[in-house]
């Protein structure tokens, strides 16, 4: 009798307590080997199969591990390294790997940017127009073994697709595509064929790019590749897999000729669900339905994805037809609810990690191999789990509730035009031309971070606790004025997480102990818990920031977190909108942006580096999505009077697409980043005349090269061929937290030195 088989994309690579990190970490720092990280990070990519394994999966992924990101594994099976990088190795060695991503003495690291709408961060891939791909070594054959001689397990390898690769790509240009997927087709075919004599009989292919907007060309360029692919490999099964949302093209997708498709029944779910009622699904095909969501952490409700399931069934060829899945890669949610002793119970029941996710997935598969009986049980926890948090004094705030009730639909407006805010602000402040800041954070040292474990754990006092972070704010103020900085910050050392800080000191959240999730290379966040509705309780920033004023004649900046950010980089309640949350958390917010005001603090800085990565993939659902975010970031700071500086940041986003957005936040500064994509930003403004303050990030903090004076000068330079003098300010591109004392402080004298160059060739202009 033929069965349903459960499947998985991709699992999480940074272990249950960030091991994976700490290994990357010791390995950068030189405290461990080369031989001896890369048999820990074995060691650990092992135990993620065998528990898979051990879950009671069909069809376990490789390939979906990776040392640091896996489009940059991708790029680098095929030989795409950067001019920069480029060495006569054949095989790119693990320290060429490294400072592609992270940069070295010589070398800028390459352009990092948001995957899709998640907030994980891949290395964007380099190509110029006479790159020749070629294939370093089949490490998906090394994988495949590996998992068969130590488990016998026959795995299903995961590779990023040809068009997704290239699409994703930069540096070469357009009329060059074919040429380059002509090159690369026959080396995946390649990788494919060592794969199928090696005893692959699945491979999972990622195309997610199929869920944006699709030309008629681009569907024939799909066409033609995967028939040469399925022609190179005609005995190999090839899953075409998409997540994220639905496939516009659904009749011409299902109809290329691979051997089974991934679709997103979570976020695509109506697009998706309504195609296949419509067009009915290619019998011959196997369909891999996404329906437990692979990028949140709430169980899914079993008994109605059961129910979209057997309506699924229908329409395939039968139960070995039909797979179960995520809806995309596990990377997104943490390991394991199984760590989390301390949450009550109410949350914690309601909760699915990667490993419970997959527990749901064997479930539903069960059930559909056996009837439904089989998990009755099963059912009615879950049902029983759900409802008790829905029905919780949590998601039953009167008074928020009653707060929303009262917002109007037009957006909230500041008191007078930015024209006459500049004014009065520049009399106010009396800033130098290109004034210098920071964007909030400085290095959390080791001590610092002790610090806060002392304090966490009770063994130093509230106000020792105090004691300590208004020492280490006085000393970066006095280090600070020293390097000449014009605007200041009293640097966050009582921060952990710029979510996450601010979620400990409101109602709605909650917070994990081990709900880790990879960010970026090494970089782990973790993430709230936003399960109820939001609201302020008490001042959550005041008290450092009236502290770091008195301090200095300099004004020093209030620091916030956004709405759209706290939500973009939290895990959200799924039962109300997006809009409300946004709303919820903009009132609670407005309420701190008010004390901060009383408090004589009159520069604040509202940040939302994460506004654009939540912007949805389907063009016809980006205006509302960026109206709501407008509308709460005005919520919560335009009610201030026109002597308040207000402040924004965002990074790594293509500002071109959603400039007209950054307008209508009618900020009076934001700050961005111009030199990882090495100025490639500034274009933006050569097409869009933006006439408010505009702080430049002229050197990349995610590097620990220290960026020359004449580099961060070269970010200026370009800037002000199209933006006015008057609105610009220098800045880094993003936070220091990451950063060694050692690298942020020369770094900051290079871009005060930068600034100040700048400034004498406006003052005394060449001819």
């Amino acid at each position: 009798m033929s069965k349903v088989k459960s499947a998985n994309l991709g699992y999480p690579r940074i272990g249950e307590k960030r091991e994976w990190k700490k290994a990357l970490e010791h390995y950068w720092a030189g405290k461990i080997t080369k031989e001896d990280f890369l048999e820990t990070v074995k060691t650990l990519r092992l135990s993620y199969l065998k528990k898979q394994k051990d879950l009671g999966l069909d069809l376990i992924p490789v390939g979906d591990f990776s040392l640091y990101d896996h489009v940059l594994d991708t790029a680098v099976l095929f030989g795409l390294v950067p001019e920069r990088f480029r060495t006569d190795e054949k095989e790119v060695s693990l320290e060429t790997y490294f400072s592609i991503a992270r940069g070295s003495k010589n070398a800028e690291a390459s352009e990092m940017t948001k995957w899709f709408n998640t907030n994980y961060h891949y290395i964007v891939p380099e190509i110029s127009n006479d790159t020749k791909p070629y294939l370093t070594s089949n490490r998906l054959v090394a994988l495949f073994n590996e998992a068969k001689e130590a488990f016998g397990i026959t795995t299903k390898p995961v590779i990023v697709g040809p068009i997704t690769l290239l699409k994703l790509a930069k540096g070469y240009d357009q009329d060059h595509f074919q040429t380059l997927l002509t090159a690369l087709i026959p080396l995946y075919v390649q990788v494919l064929s060592e794969l199928k004599a090696a005893g692959a009989e699945w491979v999972q292919i990622d195309e997610p790019i199929l869920v944006k907007e699709q030309t008629a060309e681009d569907l024939v360029l799909f066409q033609d590749t995967y028939q040469t692919i399925k022609n190179g490999v005609p005995n190999l099964n090839l899953l075409l897999q998409t997540y994220f949302e639905a496939v516009d093209d659904y009749e011409k997708v299902v109809q290329l000729p691979v051997d089974g498709i991934g679709l997103d029944f979570v976020y695509g779910k109506e697009a998706n669900l309504a195609a296949i009622k419509t067009f009915g699904f290619p019998k011959e095909k196997v369909l891999a339905a996404g329906v437990i969501d692979g990028r949140n952490v709430w169980k899914t409700d079993l008994s109605a994805a059961f129910q979209e399931l057997k309506t699924l069934l229908g329409f395939t060829g039968g139960n070995d037809k039909l797979w179960v899945t995520a809806s995309s890669s596990l990377l997104h949610v943490p390991v394991t609810v199984s760590n989390e002793s301390e949450l009550d119970p109410v949350l914690a029941n309601a909760l699915s990690f990667a490993d419970e996710k997959i527990t749901e997935i064997v479930t539903l598969v069960n059930g559909l191999n056996k009837g439904e009986s089989a998990i009755e049980t099963e059912l009615d926890k879950n049902s029983d789990d759900l409802l008790a948090l829905q029905q919780s004094a949590h998601r039953n705030n009167n008074e928020v509730q009653e707060e929303l009730s009262q917002l109007g639909e037009e957006l909230p407006a500041r008191p007078g035009s930015y024209r006459l805010r500049q004014q009065i602000q520049t009399d106010a402040f009396k800033l130098p031309p290109l004034p210098t800041t920071t964007i909030g954070s400085f290095p959390q040292t080791t001590e610092v971070r002790q610090a806060r474990r002392n304090w966490r754990k009770g063994d130093w006092t509230e106000e020792q606790y105090e004691q300590f972070v208004n020492d280490e704010t006085a000393k970066w103020i006095q280090i600070q004025e020293d390097l000449g900085i014009d605007v200041l910050v009293h640097g966050e050392f009582e921060r952990n997480d710029m979510v996450e800080y601010f979620g400990e000191k409101l109602a709605g959240f909650a917070f994990t102990r081990f709900g880790w999730v990879q960010s970026y290379g090494s970089r782990c966040v973790k993430p709230p818990l936003i399960f109820g509705d939001v609201s302020w309780i008490a001042p959550m920033t005041v008290r450092e920031s009236a502290y770091a004023q008195s301090l200095t004649q300099k004004p020093v900046k209030g620091m916030l977190t956004g709405p759209v950010t706290i939500y973009n980089w939290s895990f959200v309640r799924n039962d109300i909108s997006q809009a409300d949350v946004f709303n919820q958390i903009a009132l609670a917010l407005r309420k701190e942006v008010h004390a901060l005001e009383e408090a004589n603090i009159r520069m604040i800085q509202v940040d939302e580096p994460a506004l654009r990565e939540g912007l949805p993939l389907k063009d016809e659902k980006k205006a509302d999505y960026l109206h709501d975010a407008v509308y709460s970031f005005r919520l919560a700071t335009s009610f201030v009077n026109n002597d308040t500086q207000i402040h924004t940041h965002m990074c790594y986003s293509e500002f071109n697409e959603i400039i007209d957005t950054i307008d209508a936040l009618d900020t009076d500064v934001i700050s961005i980043e111009a030199a990882r994509s090495h100025g490639e930003i500034i274009s933006t403004f050569e097409d869009f005349a933006y006439k408010k303050g505009i702080g430049l990030g002229v050197y990349d903090i995610h590097s620990p090269r220290i960026p020359s004076v004449a580099e961060m000068k070269s970010y200026a330079e370009r800037a002000l061929k199209v933006l006015d003098p008057k609105v610009v300010w220098i800045n880094p591109d993003c936070g220091l937290k990451t950063r060694r004392i050692e690298e942020t402080i020369p770094a900051l004298k290079n871009m005060v030195e930068a600034a100040h160059e700048v400034r004498k060739e406006l003052s005394n202009p060449v001819g």
